[in-house]
């Protein structure tokens, strides 16, 4: 690990001031991503400016949406009562994700920031456009049963790693932050950025530029959701495939729906022409398996993940069974 500066920021502002005047100075939470990448030497921070005293980690209703503050650890929010109820969807992705030591750490903020876990990526004597611009993609020669099959480019196939994600994004969800700039309201959908020429670039975010909180508006079909997640084992595995679902359902006909995907797209997926196939058809599984097909219509698997296309309609279809209340 390379040697760094380390600071405490009490205030917002004061940690975007420490953080933007510093090309390569960083912020930690809980630290459950960093650390790993910094042992690595895949992040060589020079400075990093501890947040965890930031006051921003509140759980609380507001007038038309639900706000998480940054600073949430994913267990709390996962164990919420309010989110429990009217989110389920998110309940279930945080607690199908990491371990209960992690959760207990791990931040909402941190988690949308969360950096592919291919392998080629984490290892530095490897070629990698995300790592190191032009170096070239060692995944896509290389094996690559775990990468994307929507969303990538000849530059990169990387998958996004977070379950948190995958379902704040079929939430709706809208990333509040601040910089030196001022405030902004970032669309989760907006947020993750396709690979394309750039793979090293993520996120939307400045340098410099905070997460404080995530606001999920209130939507007729958020209460009826739910998150699978299909695995190589039980615990502690990331995404092969899953699945984020919602629909608002009146006398058997489908309103509205949302559903995102994980495991088989460089960014959470929102798959918008599943949704178009949804809306004002009968909940059966027809309509289900018609969404499926949609939902991966584009997609371009690799020499090894192949069977990731029929897995992520398989896991649509079981998804939507649940939400439709068939089984």
């Amino acid at each position: 690990m390379q040697p760094f500066n380390y600071k405490k920021a009490g205030q917002a502002e004061n940690a975007v001031a420490l953080v933007a005047q510093d090309a390569e100075a960083s912020y930690i939470a809980g630290g459950t991503s960093l650390i790993d990448l910094m042992k690595l030497n895949v992040e060589t921070p020079r400075e990093l400016v501890n947040i965890n005293p930031l006051p921003v980690s509140k759980i609380e209703m507001q007038s038309n949406n639900l706000r998480i503050g940054a600073m949430a650890r994913n267990s709390d929010v996962a164990y919420d009562a309010m989110i429990q109820k009217h989110y389920p969807v998110l309940s279930e992705a945080l607690l199908s994700g990491a371990s209960p030591q992690l959760r207990n750490m791990a931040t909402v903020g941190g988690n949308l920031l969360q950096r592919t876990r291919c392998y080629y990526f984490r290892d530095t004597s490897m070629p990698c456009n995300k790592r190191v611009p032009g170096s070239g993609c060692a995944a896509i020669e290389g094996y690559n049963r775990i990468h994307a099959i929507l969303g990538g480019s000849d530059h990169c196939i990387a998958t996004h790693p977070s379950d948190m994600a995958v379902a704040m994004v079929a939430l709706d969800a809208v990333v509040q932050t601040r910089s030196p700039n001022g405030e902004r309201s970032i669309p989760l959908a907006d947020f993750h950025l396709l690979p394309g020429k750039t793979p090293e670039h993520e996120t939307v975010l400045q340098h410099g530029e905070l997460i404080v909180a995530v606001d999920l508006p209130a939507s007729p079909f958020a209460a009826r959701s739910h998150y699978l997640k299909v695995r190589d084992r039980a615990s502690y595995a990331f995404a092969m495939a899953s699945v984020a679902a919602a629909l608002d359902i009146q006398n058997g006909i489908i309103r509205s729906a949302r559903i995102a995907l994980g495991g088989v797209g460089t960014k959470p997926w929102r798959a918008y022409e599943a949704e178009k196939t949804l809306v004002n058809q009968p909940a059966n599984q027809g309509t289900f398996q018609a969404a499926a097909n949609a939902a991966v219509a584009g997609a371009k698997p690799q020499k090894y993940n192949g069977f990731k296309v029929e897995l992520a309609k398989r896991t649509i279809v079981k998804a939507l069974t649940t939400v439709g209340g068939m089984v």
